[in-house]
């Protein structure tokens, strides 16, 4: 996806990943596009300063389907904080 095709889906209600679905592209209260990790919630924009160039190759960027569960690494993360571990570093095993 290009910058225009991300900012459309997401001004569109659709949620854009970037590489997993541990990343998401949200649009912030000052029409700011950003590339959020959705675990710890730290974000980088979407784009470079210029808005020319995305952070993220254009072929990593997908919108989710809707039927699919979100699982994978933001599941991974709650199972964890669950069990008491807070950063995953702790083995849960007995």
């Amino acid at each position: 996806m290009n910058i225009e095709d991300i900012k459309t889906a997401v001004n569109a209600g659709k949620t854009v990943h970037w590489a997993n679905t541990g990343y998401v592209v949200h649009k912030d209260r000052l029409d700011q596009y950003l590339i959020v990790y959705l675990p710890n919630g730290s974000a980088i924009g979407l784009t470079n300063r210029a808005g020319t160039r995305l952070n993220g190759a254009e072929g990593n960027f997908y919108i989710a389907d809707r039927g699919a569960p979100l699982r994978g690494i933001t599941g991974t993360a709650r199972q964890k904080k669950r069990q008491g571990d807070l950063c995953g570093t702790v083995s849960t095993r007995k």
